[in-house]
């Protein structure tokens, strides 16, 4: 058996194990939305708390991913994953036998806690199976399928199960998942530690709540607008903490998120990329969900299947990204043209009207889809490369943070946008039409504007992304050998 073979059989059960993982985080953030008119039937949940199945989860994932990512390189990302994971699969059968709209949003809420627990040390986890660049970027490729088109298949999934069997399954589906992956990663994933060190608890506590606060203040601008006394308070208690946050971290030893991440320009701008690249890919999920079911009056289980062509055409792009372009173009110029393709592919989605059909809108969605498969792949690289294997954890951490918070953030500006432009239009199945017209108004207005920040993303690798140079001592090593090895228990 030759080195390339062993290695494949080392690292595709711990890579399954990871993209299972990856796949019910991102899946779960969308697969509730389809069903929401069904739980607010059966639990009676008023109108104006709806919006919390989905909120409670993002808060609550959103403001501890930083603490989580940490957690995994001091106490060991196996056992931090194996927390999470546990808390993730327990919420998802409570939330399933829900029978109060408190006990859902607290359900809901837990998943958001084992998610930020189990989504940096995934990553981190990835990235320390392979030594190999190659490898290591065919896996970034997969990992970029899942969370590019994870929230497709999450509507897929919600409209089929809703549709077929009950709302309730959008929460059970996870139970039998997560048993399956904590069986498997007690063998597949490495254990080990790679930081000693004491937790800085007031870094932590200000990153939390810090982290939180903003996060709340996107979710009430996307309900209320942006002139909302909460909201303006949220932003501005968080833009306080969170500057704080940053003094602390300059002077302690060990903190939550050393500040020497950002230093890389490289590492820095994908972040801040990343960010506005989610900001504007929300368009497509939020308006299109609604326009297949307000104005073509479509069933939840027929909207579900026309998101197909998202993750079909992702994996087809991610993998070319993965195992043709960057191998022969620089990482900029792939990340550039997806970024260019995303972008152009909202604006055709953007002239849609009442008379549009499925056909008319397939292209946009196939184009857009093109090029968010082609921009994460070296989006996601770019934003882990040359870290230090004791920061993989919290860099990892990053990028999802940067994912978590471009969702808030493009929700709470493109909701903005749709409810200025089509002064505040009706979001019911019974939309009559002068209703569904008011609606496409501004939905396409919503994604022009999403089409800006995607194009704002553009120029921003092109001004500001400069390649990390290598310094002449950096030396690839195999990470399993860099790691602090514990003894299995018998």
């Amino acid at each position: 058996m030759n080195v390339a073979t062993s290695a494949q059989k080392r690292t595709w059960l711990p890579l399954a194990v990871v993209l299972v993982t990856q796949m019910m985080i991102v899946l779960d953030a969308a697969i509730v939305n389809i069903a929401l008119p069904d739980m607010q039937r059966a639990l009676h949940i008023a109108p104006p708390d709806l919006s919390w199945v989905v909120n409670a989860y993002t808060l609550a994932f959103g403001g501890l991913l930083l603490l989580g990512a940490r957690a995994g390189d001091l106490f060991g990302r196996r056992a931090t994953f194996a927390s999470g994971m546990v808390l993730f699969t327990l919420a998802s059968l409570a939330g399933g036998f829900a029978t109060a709209p408190g006990q859902l949003f607290a359900a809901r809420a837990a998943q958001g806690v084992g998610a930020a627990l189990v989504a940096p040390s995934a990553l981190a986890i990835l990235m320390s199976l392979y030594s190999d660049a190659r490898a290591r970027t065919r896996a970034i490729g997969y990992y970029t399928v899942v969370s590019a088109s994870g929230a497709a298949i999450g509507l897929i999934a919600g409209g089929v199960l809703t549709s077929y069997v009950s709302w309730r399954w959008v929460m059970f589906v996870n139970v039998p998942i997560g048993a399956v992956v904590l069986l498997a990663a007690r063998t597949a994933l490495p254990r080990g530690r790679f930081t000693r060190g004491r937790v800085d608890v007031v870094g932590a506590l200000l990153s939390t709540v810090g982290m939180t606060t903003l996060v709340y203040g996107f979710i009430r601008a996307a309900a209320d607008g942006w002139s909302d006394a909460g909201a303006r308070a949220s932003f501005a208690v968080a833009v306080v903490l969170l500057a704080t946050f940053v003094a602390v971290e300059r002077r302690v030893r060990e903190p939550v998120t050393p500040l020497h991440l950002f230093a890389d320009r490289e590492r820095s701008t994908a972040y801040v990329a990343r960010l506005l690249l989610v900001a504007g890919s929300m368009g497509s999920f939020f308006f299109l969900s609604q326009y297949f079911q307000i104005v073509l009056g479509w069933s939840a289980m027929k909207t579900g299947m026309a998101f197909i062509p998202f993750p079909v055409t992702i994996f087809i792009s991610s993998q070319l990204a993965t195992r043709v372009l960057v191998e022969r173009f620089s990482p900029k110029l792939v990340m550039s043209v997806g970024m260019a393709l995303s972008a152009i592919g909202l604006l055709m989605l953007s002239r849609m009207d009442a008379a549009s059909t499925y056909p008319q809108l397939v292209v946009g969605m196939v184009v857009f889809a093109l090029g968010n498969g082609t921009a994460f792949v070296p989006l996601t690289a770019a934003g882990i490369a040359g870290v230090d294997p004791k920061d993989a954890g919290i860099a990892s951490g990053l990028v999802n943070v940067t994912q978590q918070l471009g969702g808030a953030v493009g929700l709470a500006v493109l909701v903005t946008v749709f409810s200025t432009a089509g002064h505040g239009a009706a979001t019911t199945a019974a939309a009559t039409s002068e209703a569904k017209d008011v609606f496409v108004t501004g939905a396409d207005r919503g994604l022009g504007v999403a089409a800006g920040l995607l194009a704002a993303a553009l120029v921003l690798v092109l001004v500001a992304m400069r390649p990390r140079r290598p310094r002449p001592q950096e030396v690839v090593e195999d990470p399993a050998e860099q790691m602090v090895l514990e003894p299995e228990p018998a």
